[in-house]
């Protein structure tokens, strides 16, 4: 990640404070040695991001002295695409496609070199072409598509032994009890923990790595009756420690301005 010139921001500052003493020796520990440190990134659904997300990774992925980068997928959210009810007074697909691009730019200067994890509105496109009977030879990369050509893309990958998926067959906790593995998940936008199950030789855990969705978006309508999302991002230290950390309520700044609004 590129290092630049940054204001001093204050909410992190009072975020710092808040850390355990436990947690501080962790972040200290890890800053001295060359085991990884990865950030993931929640569920973002581009366009249809949190304003203020991009600088709440960037402030934790410099705090804890991250060296990798994984997106937990669903980068883009599709909308136009979903198989379920749209807004009628939304984007059309051309129009959410080429702002989604333009906010997912805004991650990649920041970030890369990221690993992506293919979710469920990811695939929106492939099955669409596929019900369709459209051959996937017509399809294009995700990278060429999204202008995110040192991005990866996987259905799902290890590293340093923990499992990263983007969660549609279930929750996080319930796979690492299941399988006996560190597991870190996404796709359920309102679930933020991490629960670790110890064994008599090993201790994994599960991380749900919670979103970092506008809440106040069209394309969450569906939602606004139930839970709000848990703003938040994931560390995972060495592949044995693993922290969720939730962006303070207060910097919590919806309402993300559309082109045709």
């Amino acid at each position: 990640m590129k290092k630049k010139d940054r204001k001093p921001n204050l909410r992190m500052v009072g975020q710092r404070a808040r850390l355990s003493v436990t947690e501080q020796k962790l972040i200290n520990n890890f800053r001295t040695n060359t085991e990884s440190r990865v950030l993931i990134i929640g569920d973002t659904h581009c366009p249809f991001d949190l304003d203020t997300y991009l600088d709440f990774l960037v402030d934790t992925y410099e705090k804890y002295n991250c060296n990798k980068v994984i997106h937990i997928g669903d980068e883009l959210d599709h909308h136009y695409s979903s198989y379920h009810e749209t807004d009628a007074n939304g984007m059309g697909g051309g129009e959410e496609l080429e702002f989604a691009i333009k906010r997912l730019a805004r991650y990649y200067k920041e970030f890369p070199d990221v690993d992506v994890i293919i979710g469920n509105h990811s695939r929106l496109i492939a099955r669409k072409a596929q019900s369709g009977g459209i051959p996937a030879q017509w399809i294009k990369a995700y990278n060429e598509v999204l202008e995110v050509p040192n991005w990866r893309f996987h259905t799902e990958m290890e590293h340093d032994g923990v499992l990263y998926a983007h969660g549609e067959g279930g929750t996080a906790r319930g796979k690492c009890k299941n399988d006996l593995q560190s597991v870190v998940q996404g796709h359920l936008h309102t679930q933020s923990y991490v629960e670790y199950v110890v064994g008599r030789k090993n201790r994994v855990f599960g991380m749900q790595v919670g979103a970092g969705i506008d809440h106040e978006a069209y394309a969450f309508g569906y939602a606004k009756a139930g839970k709000k999302p848990a703003i938040s991002c994931g560390v995972v230290l060495g592949g044995k420690e693993a922290i969720v950390v939730p962006m303070l309520m207060e910097n919590y700044k919806g309402g993300t301005k559309f082109p045709m609004l």
